[in-house]
């Protein structure tokens, strides 16, 4: 066949086949994996009805059950939400996209406050979504002495008590702090001491809840927890007699970012999906729903007063302003977990 008749069949199948054959447009869908409700139905649903993208939400129960499940099986989700250190597991496993700031616009909208932190220094990889501290709380009419820090957790009046989040770098970092120790130290014999201070915590502790530790300090079953943001948040909502603590030892704090995952079936339906959720009213939708703080520096004149007059949400910078990440340490991720395992037995 002579370049001619090549070229003219090839003008002639042009008119025929659709271009979409030819340059293929992503189909309407959208594969997310996080928590369980963290990005609510209705927000999902006006994208859904604005872009004719349909979502698929998947849900994980932990940032470790999460990086297993991307490990195993990198090509399966388009957006990933979960915590910072996680988000660094994954990004040191070479399995997240660089975001392509041009289908962003929106993310002008994020405070300075939030961005280049060690899991992302320079922006490449990171949304982020929502930010917090792990709080005490408690009931002062019940409690009979003030609670100041993690170390009054271990005091002997609060026998069967106690409940805490299920959650092993949470914990065995308060105990660290405790030994004026950071939440992150790889060092065996503090983690060995740690871990023997850390048994005698253990008959305070009644009820150990990742998902709703909040309805026990409600109902009174337990008087004293250390929970979440959100769930603090929550609790106080419900009874505005509870107390919050500012522990002395030091915060933690934490930030949860949405990524695109490298091998993503639908980036550019997840590069849209980001810059929604970077909306200002949306980002302040989210915030109000999620009970956390926002990044969103935009959002901020559409939050309500209960949320921005919140002791839980609004931590004095004092406070804010020495407190920690927990990070990713790699192998020693599991010399937590196995501490944690063995406590929960006792």
């Amino acid at each position: 066949m002579t370049i001619k008749r090549f070229l003219a069949l090839l003008l002639t199948l042009a008119l025929f086949v659709p271009f979409t054959l030819i340059l293929a447009e992503e189909e309407k869908v959208l594969n997310i994996f996080t928590w369980e409700t963290y990005i609510d139905a209705e927000t999902l649903q006006e994208f859904t009805d604005m872009t004719g993208i349909k979502v698929n939400y998947s849900t994980f129960n932990t940032n470790e059950e999460m990086v297993l499940k991307v490990v195993g099986t990198p090509g399966e989700y388009d957006i990933i939400l979960a915590s910072d250190y996680a988000i660094n597991m994954l990004r040191k496993e070479d399995l997240l996209y660089k975001l392509n700031k041009e289908l962003i616009p929106n993310y002008k909208n994020l405070a300075e406050g939030y961005l280049n932190k060690y899991y992302d220094e320079n922006n490449e990889y990171t949304v982020p979504y929502t930010a917090g501290t792990p709080l005490i709380v408690y009931d002062p009419a019940v409690i009979d002495f003030e609670i100041t820090g993690y170390e009054d957790l271990w005091d002997e009046r609060l026998k069967d008590s106690m409940v805490m989040i299920d959650d092993a770098r949470n914990i065995i970092g308060i105990t660290l702090k405790t030994m004026g120790e950071s939440f992150n130290t790889t060092d065996e014999d503090v983690l060995k001491a740690a871990e023997e201070k850390l048994a005698k915590l253990r008959p305070n502790i009644r009820s150990f809840n990742y998902d709703s530790p909040h309805f026990d300090l409600i109902s009174g079953e337990c008087p004293v927890g250390y929970l979440f943001t959100s769930f603090a948040m929550i609790a106080l909502n419900e009874r505005p007699d509870l107390k919050v603590v500012y522990p002395k030892e030091g915060l933690g704090f934490g930030i949860d970012s949405l990524v695109i995952s490298k091998d993503a079936p639908h980036p550019e339906n997840a590069h849209k999906l980001l810059n929604y959720l970077l909306e200002p009213k949306i980002g302040a939708r989210i915030a109000e729903k999620q009970y956390y703080m926002s990044p969103n520096a935009a959002a901020a004149e559409f939050l309500g007063d209960s949320l921005k007059d919140s002791p839980v949400i609004n931590i004095p910078q004092e406070f804010l302003k020495e407190a920690e990440f927990i990070q990713d340490l790699g192998e020693y991720d599991s010399v937590y977990q196995s501490i944690w395992q063995r406590f929960k037995l006792l």
